[in-house]
């Protein structure tokens, strides 16, 4: 049964059509034993998929294909890694990951996510390009939601924009339900909730520049910290 409405396919139809430039290969990783969401996760990637001839999906069984996974950062599953294709075939990763089932109001953060990777319009403030480019050591923000949270998607596409503005950075969505132990040992108390580099924590949905201030701490922060 589709999860997707005929109304809804057709929007997003229209949607790919106006914006998507280059081509869109988003890795799934899954198992044979699924887990939790992991069909439904890998369903909504193929019937989006299927409303563009710009988008593809590979799908991956996280245990066989480990060597992938691990160069990707895939550590938990079902996961998401939309990159995209070159007219050579190669791959360009821009650090933008989901993981758990992009439903709810996240279903809009993979379909941004999907133009953003095609067409790269970075909507970010000249003063936060400025700063994030004097970035040099990693920086992972790992972006806490759930589907039912309006206010979520907000936090999860400033992320994805600052991961794909810069190649130190790599930004997460984590649907916190599917792992609960990660919203344990994050203290996951309401969402959204940022961790950037496991030591510096954003509540809420902020304005960018609040957010961009936070996460320029990690230079004051030991590499690795």
């Amino acid at each position: 049964m589709p999860l997707l409405s005929p109304q809804d396919a057709e929007y997003i139809r229209k949607d790919f059509a106006e914006h998507l430039d280059h081509p869109v290969r988003l890795h799934v990783f899954t198992q044979a034993f699924e887990c939790t969401y992991c069909q439904e996760t890998r369903q909504i990637c193929e019937e989006v998929a299927a409303l563009s001839d710009k988008v593809s999906v590979s799908v991956h069984d996280f245990q066989e294909e480990k060597a992938l996974a691990d160069r990707f950062g895939v550590d938990k599953i079902p996961a998401i890694v939309p990159v995209r294709v070159l007219p050579d075939g190669r791959e360009v990763d821009y650090g933008i990951r989901f993981f758990g089932i992009p439903s709810g109001y996240e279903f809009m953060s993979l379909l941004e996510a999907i133009k953003l990777v095609s067409n790269g319009q970075i909507h970010l403030s000249p003063a936060t390009l400025e700063q994030i480019r004097t970035l040099d050591q990693p920086v992972h923000i790992q972006v806490f939601v759930t589907p039912t949270c309006p206010y979520c998607p907000r936090a999860v596409m400033l992320a994805h924009q600052l991961a794909l503005a810069s190649s130190h950075i790599r930004a997460d969505m984590v649907e916190v339900t599917e792992f609960p132990h990660l919203g344990m040992r994050y203290q996951v108390m309401g969402v959204p909730r940022t961790v950037i580099n496991e030591n510096i924590h954003i509540e809420g949905a902020v304005p960018e520049a609040m957010f961009v201030r936070e996460l320029m701490k990690v230079k004051q922060l030991p590499v690795g910290a």
